[in-house]
């Protein structure tokens, strides 16, 4: 009991979800259509996804991007590159996984230099990079990835011409904030001790595999096929054939932690009374609400629960991608990102948050009025 108890506080969302969950099928029982609210093309694309980067990280198939960082002479170029490499790869490998593959090689790398003190400015910054980047595809983080597959009527280019505006506007933000931040020592030298490891001939097989499932897989979401199932058949059995360990490293607890809040919006959205209130309060204030509900169940959940509910979807996909700017808990990369220099600083957790917070709350309130003013653009 002991173990399950310290394992629940630990993930806090696996937690949440599962409460959730429970209070859902207790507020409305399950029906004979229980199954039929639970997006099973979501979970398998998600699947399908966290498999295929979990070989991206054990095959170290970003290697090329270390060993530019390493070739970099100064902390402020260091910092450009390693913000904008999260920034752009948060489009393609979703935001959580970036800060996997780039925080930990930050952290690398101004230690490496001897310039510990930029770590935290750094990695909030790769944070916020995350969230924004990630925005301009579907399949840049989870809510966009639930979202577009439910907006049956935006196509991919569709979906990214309505997201460009806040990606750009993003972009140049964060380029003025990393000046801002080494405008008295834009030219301080940094010199690496750090060496990256060289790729092994005998995995070659297993990196040109997950090269190709990633591809099969970004052709999944963008045409959005009825045959998602075969495609998930296909990685898994590629997988299994090729580096069958690989399935012990996924994140199931993320896959688990969808499926209860799709019980839980399955159930809320079933409830005549609750749905009514939700329909009526929602509407036309999705950006707020979405920001707001993201900041106590996070906003992947968030925007399950809410988009039932939902007239303007500009509103809630605009207000998701916002809300992890404002606390820890308003997105799961950022929780992700905190673990990440916890287990490398124990003890700094508090200074981690007083960083994260001050720069996050920055550039939020800089971006939230005018995304607010573009959720105003529909989709459709």
């Amino acid at each position: 009991m002991k173990k399950a108890a310290r394992y629940f506080k630990k993930e806090l969302m696996l937690s949440v979800s599962l409460a959730a969950a429970v209070a859902g099928l207790i507020i409305t029982p399950p029906g004979a259509d229980f199954f039929r609210g639970i997006d099973w093309r979501t979970l398998g694309t998600l699947l399908m996804m966290l498999c295929v980067l979990e070989g991206f990280k054990k095959e170290n198939v970003l290697r090329p991007v270390e060993n530019i960082a390493s070739r970099l002479k100064t902390p402020a170029a260091l910092s450009f590159f390693l913000v904008f490499g999260v920034f752009f790869t948060s489009m393609f490998v979703t935001n959580d996984v970036s800060l996997i593959i780039f925080v930990p090689l930050t952290i690398l790398l101004f230690r490496s230099g001897e310039r510990e003190q930029y770590i935290l400015p750094v990695i909030s910054m790769e944070n916020i990079a995350a969230i924004r980047g990630s925005l301009l595809t579907p399949f840049g983080s989870p809510q966009n990835l639930f979202l577009y597959g439910q907006a049956k009527e935006v196509n991919f280019v569709h979906f990214m011409l309505h997201m460009l505006p806040l990606s750009v506007m993003s972009a140049v933000l964060l380029s003025v904030f990393i000046i801002v931040m080494y405008r008295k020592n834009l030219r301080e030298q940094i010199i690496f001790s750090h060496k990256s490891a060289e790729w092994q001939q005998s995995r070659r097989l297993q990196r040109t595999t997950y090269r190709l499932l990633f591809i099969l897989v970004m052709a999944v979401i963008i045409t959005r096929t009825q045959f998602w199932w075969a495609a998930l058949i296909l990685v898994i059995a590629a997988i299994f054939a090729v580096d069958r360990k690989i399935f012990l490293r996924v994140d199931y607890v993320l896959i688990l932690t969808f499926l209860c809040f799709f019980i839980f919006s399955s159930s809320i959205a079933g409830n005549e009374k609750i749905s009514a209130f939700l329909s009526s309060s929602v509407a036309g204030r999705e950006y707020w609400w979405a920001i707001g509900l993201s900041q106590i169940i996070s906003n992947v959940p968030a925007s399950i629960v809410l988009y039932p509910f939902t007239k303007n979807f500009a509103g809630l996909i605009y207000g998701a991608d916002t809300a992890g700017l404002c606390s820890l808990i308003g997105s799961l990369a950022s929780v992700i990102n905190y673990r990440i220099y916890v287990r490398e600083y124990p003890g700094n957790g508090k200074k981690f948050i007083k960083t994260f917070t001050l720069i996050s709350w920055a550039f939020f309130i800089i971006v939230v009025i005018p995304g607010y003013l573009l959720s105003r653009w529909k989709f459709f």
